[in-house]
């Protein structure tokens, strides 16, 4: 028997999923089981999750009784754009250098390992859309950054960058890698919760292999595909020739799988479309009007559309699917 989840519930449930602290974890599941309806097929569901908010509690409850250390808010990076996107790796797989290639941001690049200790982010532009990207410390079989589990697990895609340019490469993404499976909070190709255990989770990762311009290049891509066969998306890059750069804006833009609405003053005769709202594709109308403001998506009543195979000017409800580019003339009840 289904449990048919609402959307409301599963718009929770994707929050819980990127949670980065004990507290937003606790604060997604009290309403994931507040939205849960309440059926024999969703019972095991129901005690799943009375059993995870209880030990939740007891973490955050934990974590606000310790020293709060100096360093804490270094690490604490605003989301912004579209989305967020985690580069990883091994020591000096070219990380700060592909930020550096896909935004403004001008991270210390050095030719020797762990010249990035905190995160630096950076924002990547594609057409009018900015994406937030965010540089992180190597990730090695000895060395994991703890509060690196929790961006990873908030993100909304991870790139697993690989160093072709040395011999150790291969190597050192596998232990990058295979440290990271150990968590809770894991690779995967697509971002989703474990089935089994709600605490487990999973971010869509793509694979980026640098330094593709190198003359041992292809020998060792060769290698890297034979010992080390990543089950995720591949692209090829260089980040000192811009060679595939571009290719992968693309590809980065279109895994966040996003769809861009405009919107329209009753008053003017032309929409905004300098800055669009962002939602998930298969996003609707209700949507953009809680981006736009809390209180008109309570008191939305319709909105006129010009878009996608609709007549222009059209009346639709809260509940209309939007698609990308479309523009909306929101009105709310009085």
């Amino acid at each position: 028997m289904a449990a048919n989840l609402t959307p409301q519930y599963l718009k929770a449930q994707e929050a819980y999923r990127r949670s980065a602290t004990a507290d937003e974890e606790l604060k997604w599941l009290e309403v994931m089981l507040r939205e849960i309806p309440k059926h024999k097929a969703s019972e095991k569901m129901q005690v799943e999750l009375k059993t995870k908010i209880s030990k939740t509690r007891k973490e955050a409850e934990a974590i606000r009784g310790r020293p709060v250390k100096s360093s804490s808010q270094e690490v604490a990076i605003p989301r912004q754009g579209a989305g967020t996107i985690l580069i990883i790796g091994g020591p000096n797989a070219g990380k700060s250098s592909l930020l550096a290639a896909l935004t403004r941001a001008k991270p210390e690049i050095a030719p020797y390992p762990f010249t990035t200790r905190l995160p630096q982010p950076g924002m990547m532009t594609w057409e009018d859309v900015t994406v937030q990207l965010i540089d992180t410390p190597p990730v090695t079989a000895d060395n994991l950054a703890p509060y690196l589990l929790g961006m990873l697990r908030g993100a909304n895609l991870a790139i697993l960058l690989v160093d072709l340019g040395s011999d150790d490469g291969i190597e050192e993404c596998q232990a990058a890698l295979d440290k990271i499976q150990e968590t809770t909070s894991r690779l995967g190709k697509e971002s989703a919760l474990d089935e089994e255990d709600m605490g487990l989770s999973f971010t869509q990762t793509i694979v980026v292999v640098n330094k593709v311009d190198l003359p041992e290049a292809a020998d060792r891509l060769a290698l890297l595909h034979e010992l080390c066969p990543l089950d995720f998306p591949e692209y090829q890059i260089s980040t000192t020739t811009g060679q595939g750069i571009e290719e992968l804006r693309q590809a980065i833009y279109a895994a966040l799988d996003v769809i861009r609405v405009y919107t329209k003053m009753p008053n003017k005769k032309e929409p905004d479309m300098d800055k669009p709202y962002i939602i998930r594709n298969g996003g609707t109308l209700l949507d953009v009007a809680e981006l736009v403001h809390k209180d008109l998506a309570e008191n939305l009543k319709h909105a006129r559309i010009w878009g996608t195979d609709i007549i222009p000017g059209s009346t639709i409800k809260g509940d209309y699917v939007l698609h990308d580019r479309d523009v909306v003339e929101i009105h709310a009840n009085n």
